[in-house]
C-alpha cells in the first residue's frame, strides 16, 4: 500500500477576477475548490493513475470534514486524524493575478494527535511505501519527518520525501529511497544559483552522498534530473504545452514516478511517466489524469543518461 502524509491540508480556493482592484468589491468571474497539500496531490494522482493509496494526516472542523469527503468522493482512501480544536485552512488563490495567493495558518497539532499519527505508522509493513510531502506547521517539532523515518528504518518501507530546507536534510543519513526537491529549492540548500540540467547533476550527486538512495529534481519548463542509486544520471526536457496552472506539478512528478517504477521497476519508464505526470497537471485546470499523461508521455521526444566519472568530470550525454 502506498500512503501519503500531508501536516497541514487545505481547501484550496481558486478564482479569477478580471480587472481586479484594491479598495473595492470585486466579483468572481471564475471558482473551484479542491482539496489542498502536498501529499494529497500525490494521493489524488495516484488514484487517477490507477495506484490504490492512503491518505494520512490531520484535519479540523468543517473544513476539515469537506477535504475528507472530496477526497473519497474522488475514490482515495482516508485515515485522517482529526484534531480536537481549530479548523483545516483555507488557501485562497487568484489565478490570473500571477502569485497571488493568501494561505490560512491551519490547526495546532497537540502531542496526543501525533502520537495517533506515529502509532499508525508502525503498522506499516515490508513493501508498503510512504510519501512524506511539503512544510510542517509550527506546533509539530522541526525534526517530524526524520523522526519518522527513524522509525520506519530497517522495515523495508521505501520512503519518498518531498520537501524544503532542514525538513529534507535532516532525513538524509536515513538513506530514502527518492527525494524531489525542485531546482529552486536544490540551489537554496548548497547556496548557488542553477539554471539548467548540466548544473543540477552535482549537487544532485552530493544528496546522494549524504545518504539519499535516488534523487527526482524538477526544473519547470525546462524538464527534470534523475540520479539513480546505481550511479546513472537521467535528464528529459518537457513536453511543449501551454502553462495553464503549475500548483501540484511537482507532485505529480513524484505521483508519476512512484507509479511507473512499481509498475516496471525500470528506473527510466518512472522518469518519464514521472515527467508526463508533471507536465500534464502543468498544462491543466486539475491535476492530471491517466489519458493525459499516457499522451504526454508519447510525445517526451528523448530521455538523456549522462554518463558520470568523477562525479560530473568529464559528462558524456547519450540518448537511451
Amino acid at each position: 500500500m502506498i500512503y501519503t502524509i500531508t501536516f497541514n491540508p487545505a481547501l484550496d480556493y481558486i478564482v479569477s477576477v478580471d480587472d481586479f482592484k484594491m479598495g473595492f468589491t470585486n466579483r468572481t468571474d471564475s471558482e473551484l475548490m479542491l482539496a489542498g497539500g502536498k501529499g494529497i496531490n500525490v494521493s489524488v494522482v495516484l488514484q487517477n493513475l490507477g495506484q490504490e493509496n492512503t491518505a494520512l494526516g490531520f484535519i479540523a472542523g468543517f473544513t476539515g470534514e469537506e477535504i475528507r469527503h472530496r477526497l473519497e468522493r474522488r475514490g482515495c482512501r482516508t485515515e485522517f486524524i482529526t484534531l480536537p480544536e481549530g479548523i483545516s485552512r483555507i488557501n485562497v488563490k487568484l489565478k490570473n493575478i500571477e502569485g497571488t495567493e493568501i494561505n490560512g495558518r491551519g490547526p495546532d497539532i497537540d502531542g496526543e494527535s501525533l502520537d495517533k499519527l506515529m502509532t499508525r505508522l508502525k503498522q506499516l509493513r515490508e513493501g508498503d511505501v510512504l510519501v512524506l510531502a511539503g512544510s510542517v506547521p509550527s506546533s509539530v517539532p522541526a525534526s517530524v519527518y526524520q523522526d519518522i523515518c527513524r522509525l520506519l528504518a530497517d522495515k523495508g518501507i521505501m520512503v519518498v520525501v518531498d520537501a524544503a530546507g532542514e525538513l529534507l536534510l535532516n532525513v538524509l543519513e536515513l538513506k530514502p529511497f527518492l527525494i524531489k526537491p525542485n531546482i529552486h529549492e536544490l540551489g537554496e540548500i548548497f547556496g548557488v544559483s542553477l539554471k539548467t540540467a548540466a548544473d543540477v547533476i552535482p549537487y544532485a550527486r552530493k544528496l546522494q552522498e549524504k545518504g539519499a538512495r535516488n534523487v527526482l529534481v524538477s526544473m519547470a519548463g525546462k524538464g527534470a534530473v534523475l540520479a539513480v542509486e546505481n550511479g546513472q544520471v537521467y535528464t528529459a526536457p518537457a513536453p511543449e504545452g501551454k502553462l495553464v496552472n503549475g500548483v501540484g506539478a511537482g507532485d505529480s512528478m513524484v505521483a508519476g514516478f512512484l507509479t511507473g517504477f512499481l509498475e516496471t521497476g525500470d528506473y527510466k519508464e518512472a522518469f518519464k511517466m514521472g515527467v508526463a505526470a508533471g507536465s500534464a497537471s502543468a498544462f491543466s485546470k486539475q491535476l492530471a489524469t491517466k489519458e493525459e499523461v499516457e499522451r504526454l508521455s508519447c510525445r517526451i521526444s528523448s530521455i538523456n543518461l549522462i554518463k558520470v566519472q568523477n562525479y560530473c568530470s568529464n559528462m558524456s550525454i547519450y540518448p537511451v
